[in-house]
């Protein structure tokens, strides 16, 4: 046997169980108990930021005695670079997503790099369940023991977590007429671009980078995602296209494994090598295909696109398919999966790199009351932030909202392609990546994500100007 393909077999031990994993679990590709520990490639931790805690209310909406119960929500914040309340320097607020904060701002480098341009102060704050930022005490197993306990984490209860802490910070540090922008990539690209819309008193304006905010009910067809996937890998090979479409019958017990290798590494198809959700080359998805030397050996093919994302570095030595392991603190998805964030993205048409099929509401119902005893709400996101008809309600009172988006990214079918109003901007890279313009920049970006940042840092300045313009009048 190949020595190559020990690694594979082993994995071949563990593919019964993760099989029945994935037909019990749809495949919601934010976080993945696939995503596995890395080392940073931005600085050190210990120079990027200082770890607080604010006491934050459990429940922003009811007035009932549980309501006032409180917890430690956590915030980082870097104030090296920021001039204060009397510079007119801002606030960049980066709106913590799915998972454990740290994870995420050692990953927003754009932020870092902007600070000694702005004198800003950068403030990265934890998504409520997420991370340490726990109720109950800290104590997750409290905290994630039924759907009553869980039923304040949401979007809602989160955005309004950011409000409350934002506005205590600028009070403490004498700084009410500090112009606040928020940041986000992904789910918390979304949550910046609603915070906008929402909070618009608090935040002059947002940065919300693949956000998928249109990937709701029937507003983006449910086959996009797996469209763009499957155009990322046929645009770089027909012939890689054409094996990994024809493997599926022959490897079905590892399907699943196979799959969320090509999803991630076409997400994180980055210029330059990356550490984000895994340790990848530079354009991981010609490195995946691209070795002539295989020849016709399909299974060798499989491995080496599957590889790429699974053991790029060289140090598994076997795939665990079994594991659950969470190191990025991403548990808590499930449960507003299950509730508000219902996004069908797993039809397959023909021509689809993955098998033909069709997503199925009933099946994530089916899936949400066996976990958690509760139905999900499909409609309520879209009633709560809008969506339908974006353009039009957006013109008439959005503003401030730079939509970025890569078109290699998967999440790209659903989020905001065009521009919307003059202040309401969509910045498209042909060759971009999921939140690619979010990354630390280095001397080996292309020119286009170059001009991609400058374009974003332009009209950032032009909103701080405006604001104390308005603010002196």
């Amino acid at each position: 046997m190949p020595p190559w393909l020990l690694p594979f077999f082993s994995s071949l031990i563990f593919s019964q169980s993760i099989t029945s994993s994935f037909a019990k679990f749809p495949p919601w590709y934010f976080p993945s108990s696939m995503i596995r520990p890395e080392t940073p490639s931005s600085p050190d931790k210990n120079e990027l930021y200082k770890t607080k805690y604010f006491t934050q209310i459990l429940d922003h909406f009811n007035y009932n005695p549980q309501s006032y119960q409180t917890f430690q929500q956590r915030y980082l914040i870097n104030d090296t670079f920021w001039g204060g309340p009397k510079t007119k320097a801002p606030i960049f607020v980066y709106t913590g997503n799915e998972g454990n904060i740290e994870w995420f701002a050692q990953n927003t480098g754009f932020m870092f790099d902007i600070a000694p341009e702005f004198k800003a102060l950068l403030v990265f704050i934890e998504h409520r369940y997420y991370g340490k930022s726990i109720p109950y005490g800290g104590d997750r197993k409290k905290a994630y023991k039924n759907s009553k306990r869980l039923g304040f984490l949401s979007s809602t209860q989160a955005l309004a977590d950011y409000a409350t802490l934002i506005i205590d910070l600028k009070n403490n540090l004498t700084a009410m007429d500090s112009a606040v922008i928020v940041f986000g990539g992904s789910y918390g690209g979304m949550l910046a671009a609603w915070f906008r819309l929402k909070y618009p008193h608090v935040a002059i304006g947002a940065l919300s980078s693949s956000s998928p905010i249109l990937q709701f009910e029937n507003i983006t067809s449910q086959y996009t995602f797996n469209n763009i996937i499957t155009q990322d890998f046929r645009s770089e090979s027909e012939n890689c296209y054409k094996v990994i479409k024809g493997l599926w019958r022959e490897i079905e017990d590892t399907a699943g494994w196979l799959s969320s290798a090509l999803v991630y590494v076409s997400m994180t198809d980055y210029p330059t090598p990356s550490n984000f959700i895994a340790p990848l080359p530079a354009y991981p998805i010609k490195q995946a295909i691209d070795d002539p030397t295989l020849g016709n050996d399909t299974f060798a093919k499989m491995y080496q696109a599957a590889n790429i994302y699974y053991n790029y570095t060289g140090d598994v030595k076997c795939f665990d398919l079994d594991d659950d392991s969470d190191p990025h603190d991403l548990g808590g998805w499930q449960w507003q999966a299950c509730t508000e964030m219902v996004m069908p993205i797993s039809g397959n048409k023909e021509e689809s790199i993955f098998p033909a099929s069709t997503y199925s509401y009933t099946d994530h119902v089916k899936y949400c009351e066996a976990a958690y005893e509760i139905q999900p709400r499909p409609t309520w996101i879209t009633t709560e932030f809008g969506g339908h008809d974006i353009t039009r309600v957006l013109k008439r009172f959005g503003s401030n909202i730079i939509f970025f988006n890569g078109l290699r990214d998967p999440w790209s079918g659903g989020g905001v392609l065009n521009n919307i109003s003059k202040s309401i901007i969509a910045i498209v890279a042909e060759k971009g990546a999921h939140h690619v313009d979010l990354r630390f920049s280095t001397d080996k970006d292309p020119d286009w994500l170059r001009d991609v940042r400058k374009r974003e840092i332009g009209i950032m300045k032009d909103w701080i100007s405006e604001y104390y313009h308005m603010h002196s009048s």
